[in-house]
């Protein structure tokens, strides 16, 4: 970790370098290479050492323009070979990025995990630091690219979490970028790029650059799926607050009694307005609604540990069902079998 980190810091002096010293403007890295090494070379100061295979290299005519993002060095900008070319990372040749990239025009081709994964104006891809994977690039492709330091989306991620990270973080390959939360992703970066090639403009003001570079960084960690993204929904989720913890616990103590939406309401010690509020926001239904379920739910564990063919209506019953035929029909459209069909099963199954 100490390692990433200090390439980390290494590679944001490089790049704020290559910057302008004006305080308004961010924007201003800009190559051109007719050559394979300085093509290489170049883009490794973007995004760490890699592999380049070209199997033309006299046809190659690179060029990269940018912005770098100070506070955390990211870059947005566009690149272009000119000639077909398979960009190859490795442990022998590990970028420190993550690298997003969405054709403009052209193509290109992801070979990861067994799988390949094709690129064009609908489809973006991210090439991650920690995996075995080529890239093949069309020469007529011209893509829209962002460079994210490992270390600075991690440092995102465990704000977010409110807590540390103890694996890399991998994201699904391919970005859809016609429809959804990605696409909304990518029209954000389209924006930013566009508005930062002008001249001037409060984008570009280094007061801004921060507050884009968060924007972009959680952005992307909510709208593409990666192994973080359920322990993220979860440290996302709104806190239940005390009233409902109490609305709640009544319920489960209570089940089995005849209680009401009044009852309920007395535990919370709120109005029926919050009460109902906080149970759809929380739960995504009405208190009664969530008591149903709850019997229903606790029905069905008892019909699984009794094992007993005569009990489902004393267990019904005991859960406060006392219309059986209703009953069954609440059951079947929550598990999709009936109490017997599921009390079958359990006599089945060996104990």
């Amino acid at each position: 970790m100490a390692r990433f980190g200090l390439l980390w810091k290494l590679r944001q002096i490089v790049l704020i370098a290559m910057l302008p010293h004006t305080a308004s403007e961010l924007n201003g890295i800009h190559a051109s290479r007719h050559d394979f090494e300085g093509a290489r070379d170049w883009m490794a100061a973007i995004c760490g050492p890699h592999g380049l295979q070209v199997q033309r290299p006299r046809k190659i005519q690179f060029n990269h323009s940018g912005t770098v993002l100070r506070a955390m060095a990211s870059t947005l900008g566009y690149v272009e070979y000119g000639t077909d070319v398979t960009v190859s990372v490795s442990d022998a040749a590990p970028l420190n990025c993550y690298s997003l990239s969405l054709p403009l025009s052209g193509e290109q081709e992801l070979s990861a995990r067994g799988q390949l994964w094709r690129s064009d104006q609908d489809k973006g891809l991210i090439v991650s630091p920690h995996e075995a994977q080529d890239l093949a690039i069309s020469g007529n492709c011209r893509k829209l690219i962002v460079s994210i330091p490992r270390q600075a989306l991690q440092n995102v991620l465990e704000s977010l979490l409110r807590r540390p990270v103890d694996a890399p973080i991998a994201f699904q390959p391919g970005m859809d970028a016609a429809s959804g939360e990605q696409a909304a992703w990518w029209r954000m970066v389209k924006f930013f790029a566009g508005e930062m090639d002008r001249s001037g403009g409060w984008l570009n003001h280094q007061l801004m650059a921060a507050d884009l570079e968060q924007t972009l960084l959680k952005g992307l960690l909510l709208a593409q799926p990666h192994n973080y993204s359920d322990a993220l929904a979860e440290a996302m989720r709104p806190a239940v607050p005390h009233y409902l913890q109490r609305a709640q616990q009544f319920i489960h103590e209570h089940g089995r009694d005849d209680i009401a939406l009044e009852d309920i309401e007395q535990a919370a010690g709120v109005s029926r307005y919050k009460l109902f509020e906080a149970f759809r926001e929380h739960f995504g239904q009405p208190p009664m609604a969530y008591l149903k379920r709850y019997r229903l739910e606790a029905v069905r564990r008892d019909l699984l540990a009794d094992r007993s063919t005569g009990s489902i209506s004393a267990i019904a019953m005991g859960w406060g069902f006392s219309h059986l035929g209703r009953f069954s029909g609440e059951y079947k459209a929550l598990f999709g079998e009936t109490p017997t069909e599921t009390l079958k099963r359990s006599v089945a199954r060996p104990a």
